[in-house]
């Protein structure tokens, strides 16, 4: 009995240790054990975003100096400040200012870099390097906040991180593969609106209006269309909102289309199509903006149509997926056409980034062949993958 008694006593002895050692050591062994996982994934972002500098400096060169690598070290910590919002009066103006002069920052920079480059592949590596940018600061973040951790030993901001970055991760993998598709002048998902413009173009002859967009004047189902995309097939988005708004000044315009991609929910499927009002575009609105306006004052409908994708798959290089649902847009355009009268005016736009798309049907052919291959590469890699092979593809 006394020997019963005295091992419970051990037993209670014992529990109580094992207690205060899980109180007082357990969340200290969880953010161990977490800074593992963070720390590995850290690394993994900043080797990407190192191999995000390697593509685009050996886009400009295959043997590159110090000063080029230096240059663009410096460039890849390129930042933009937001315009005071305090008073949103004049705030689209004052955003337009911000972003041009990022865009002509962008282009110095490559002039200098690349001055034997001809316009078009300038274009993709302005686009390659924001590419890249945007993955070496999520590299940058993710740092911080695991220093941030190690230094504070706050389990709370490691399980919030931890949480969170499968989807970093996925961000991240998505902006890379963009990066190296936009310094290559490849297309990407972004790139549909401006590829349905493209085969609407044809055989017609283009003509550049606003800052990288162009035009053709066509007909179709017995109305005058002005169709506009971005310059292409360097990468560029262009002044789509600046160039409608001319074309509304001058022309009795009785609706503006507007097609782009949207990102899609989750169980949603690729390339699957919408059909809405108001203008489809993304970015910070100061495009969007000038067509509003203009619409406003004239009383002009808006009509938009958007492909379904995720925003990793609008960065990344275009999939079949997308391609394929040309022939549903072309249906929603003639639906749109519908509601308007025979010989009226319309401007379509394609919205989106027109890096790898030409400006005529046969960079259309072209791009759909490259898709082809790709996709042809992609389901290869991903055999090989699930063999223990390869781990990724240009």
């Amino acid at each position: 009995m006394l020997f019963q008694i005295g091992g419970d006593w051990i037993s209670l002895l014992l529990w109580m240790v094992f207690l205060l050692f899980m109180i007082f050591f357990y969340p200290r062994f969880m953010v161990s054990q977490i800074m593992w996982k963070l720390e590995r994934s850290a690394r993994n972002l900043e080797l990407m975003s190192n191999k995000a500098k390697k593509i685009v400096i050996k886009e400009i060169t295959k043997k590159p100096d110090k000063v080029l690598k230096d240059s663009i070290d410096r460039f890849f910590e390129f930042f933009i400040i937001s315009p005071v919002s305090l008073d949103p009066f004049g705030i689209v103006k004052k955003f337009d200012h911000v972003i041009q002069n990022q865009r002509d920052r962008f282009t110095y920079f490559v002039k200098q870099v690349a001055p034997r480059a001809d316009p078009e592949k300038r274009a993709s590596l302005e686009m390659g390097l924001a590419g890249g940018i945007a993955v070496h600061e999520i590299a940058k973040i993710v740092r911080h906040y695991v220093e941030l951790v190690r230094k504070t030993k706050s389990i709370q901001i490691a399980m919030i991180l931890q949480m969170q970055m499968p989807l970093i991760e996925r961000l991240a993998r998505a902006m890379f593969r963009g990066t190296n598709a936009l310094s290559k002048g490849r297309p990407i998902g972004d790139g549909l609106g401006p590829l349905v413009v493209a085969e609407l173009v044809g055989k017609q002859k283009v003509k550049e209006i606003e800052e990288d967009i162009v035009m053709a004047k066509i007909r179709l189902d017995a109305r005058d269309v002005f169709v506009l995309k971005a310059s292409g097939p360097g990468g560029r988005i262009g002044r789509p909102g600046k160039a409608v708004e001319k074309l509304v000044k001058i022309n009795n315009i009785a609706r503006v289309i507007t097609i782009d991609a949207a990102a899609k929910l989750e169980g949603e499927k690729t390339g699957s199509i919408a059909e809405g009002v108001g203008v489809a575009m993304g970015g910070p609105g100061v495009e969007r903006s000038y067509i509003e306006d203009m619409v406003v004052k004239k009383n002009i409908p808006l009509d938009s149509i958007v492909v379904k994708m995720s925003q990793e798959e609008a960065i990344m290089p275009m999939r079949k997926t997308i391609k394929d649902a040309l022939p549903k847009v072309r249906e929603s355009i003639k639906r749109s056409l519908e509601r308007t009268r025979r010989g009226d005016k319309v401007i379509i736009v394609g919205v989106g980034n027109t890096s790898g798309v030409g400006n005529s049907g046969k960079d259309v052919i072209k791009v759909g062949k490259w898709i082809d291959s790709y996709e042809r590469k992609l389901k290869r890699m991903i055999r090989e993958k699930k063999k223990g092979g390869i781990e990724d593809m240009e």
